[in-house]
């Protein structure tokens, strides 16, 4: 099933905001902006004209363990240090959880970051801070950002660059309250028509069987009405709906979404490794960006079997942490593994970057309840793996204090990740736009973290 999604019907545009809006997405920045002309150059200056940079964001929702997978402490006491044990890998010196064994043979193909930190200890908020830099609630909103997140930025500063599939897209990636969300999408104070869209399911029979001539009668229709609704129409909402409508006809009609969401084109073995449930969507992700998509998100549940868990948020009221761990990092190790080789085997590494992390870390020291263990949000703390990006692999970027509870080399904040990602991407990390208010905000107050270029 399609789903392309706005906040037209929930937050609704005044006619002057959507002025604003369509000259902003015609090149235009507003007062107190840069210049289409000065932002173009900086862009060419960062080495930003990278028409074919991509990123795919794996995102883990719940808050994954540092201290259970990228950043063990082994010589720390038993309530901290948790039930696993730290394995070599491929690259000297660098550790990760027993239970990651595929990875831990390909490290030379990823690089991990152990020292990213925030303020944000709730899940949607971790979302908002970690995804957009900031943490401000939309006002009215149980859990979107008032900032545009990542998807959005890419959304709107750097367009289609193939007809018939959007910049953005999220796959599979609901994880609150209905199908309307997923990590990174959310535009902020932004015009709802740089939300990006989220499909669930594919694109079973979506207008497959749908003859020419009859879209092309039903396209007819259907701008009847819309010359009859914007006769009454006093919000501007119409300039939203017109663009995800446009939007939809386009991946309906071009044929390109349809086949990046045909996996019977690939090698059945490749399929097979990639497995089931999201380890497809992973693999599309791969496909969609493969197709000139720029930026793609997708979930990874914590589920797996003999566990009550669906994420990763880890108490000890909710269950059994070590039970979790062992149920779900096999396919977790399987699927990212075979990303990477998949990405490296086709030459994308050198224009896609991989990203894994989810919202914030585990506290250091274990919760006890009932006979589980468990650890609560820690945003003090994260581990982040990165690949590809035609980026210096085999690193670690970072380190925490002998429990994993603060860094203690090379604090980062997630504003140098989203920098490092816009450079990646070719999008100007220092532009302003404005907000709501028409007042200039940075897109990040950090910077692309060094040791990555």
């Amino acid at each position: 099933m399609l789903q392309l999604l706005s906040h037209s019907s929930r937050q609704p545009l005044t006619r002057r905001e959507a002025l604003r809006a369509g000259f902003l997405g015609m090149g235009g920045l507003g007062a107190g902006q840069l210049a289409l002309a000065d932002l173009l150059r900086l862009q060419a200056e960062g080495g930003a004209a990278k028409k074919d940079a991509a990123v795919i964001l794996l995102f883990v929702h719940g808050g994954p363990s540092h201290l259970e997978t990228y950043d063990m402490k082994p010589q720390a006491a038993a309530e901290i240090r948790g039930p696993f044990l730290p394995i070599p890998t491929k690259v000297a010196g660098m550790e990760i959880c027993e239970h990651l064994p595929k990875q831990a043979s390909l490290a030379d193909k990823f690089t991990l970051i152990r020292s990213v930190c925030h303020d944000e200890a709730d899940h949607f908020a971790g979302h908002r801070r970690f995804l957009s830099g900031y943490g401000k609630l939309k006002p009215g909103f149980g859990y979107e950002s008032a900032y545009p997140q990542v998807g959005a930025v890419v959304t709107r500063m750097l367009g289609g660059k193939r007809a018939g599939l959007p910049p953005a897209l999220a796959v599979g990636g609901v994880v609150v309250n209905g199908p309307d969300y997923a990590a990174g999408v959310s535009e902020g104070f932004w015009s709802g028509m740089y939300r990006v869209p989220i499909i669930n399911g594919g694109l079973r029979d979506a207008s497959l069987s749908l003859e020419a001539a009859r879209m092309a009668d039903r396209r007819r229709l259907a701008q009847d009405f819309d010359r009859l609704r914007r006769d009454v129409d006093t919000s501007g909402v119409m300039d939203v709906t017109d663009a995800f409508n446009r939007q939809a006809v386009e991946i309906l009609t071009t044929g390109k979404a349809q086949k990046a969401f045909d996996l019977s084109q690939e090698d059945p073995r490749l399929v097979e490794k990639y497995g089931d449930g999201y380890g497809r969507e992973v693999l599309t992700a791969r496909r969609l960006v493969e197709a000139g998509i720029s930026f793609v998100t997708v979930r990874a549940p914590g589920s797996g079997p003999n566990t009550a868990a669906y994420d990763w948020d880890d108490h000890a009221v909710n269950w059994d942490l070590r039970t979790a761990m062992i149920a779900r990092l096999p396919k977790f190790d399987q699927v990212v593994s075979t990303l990477i080789e998949d990405l490296f085997a086709r030459g994308l590494d050198k224009r896609v970057l991989l990203i894994v992390t989810g919202e914030f870390g585990r506290t250091p020291r274990l919760e006890f309840r009932d006979g589980r263990i468990g650890r609560d949000h820690w945003p003090g703390a994260m581990s982040i793996l990165i690949s590809g990006g035609n980026m210096p692999m085999g690193q670690v970027i970072g380190a925490t204090d002998h429990i994993g509870a603060t860094p203690s080399q090379r604090k980062l904040d997630p504003h140098d990740l989203l920098a490092t990602i816009y450079r990646h991407l070719g999008i100007d990390h220092r532009a302003l736009v404005e907000d709501q208010f028409g007042r200039p905000i940075s897109l990040t107050m950090g910077q692309p973290i060094k040791e990555l270029f």
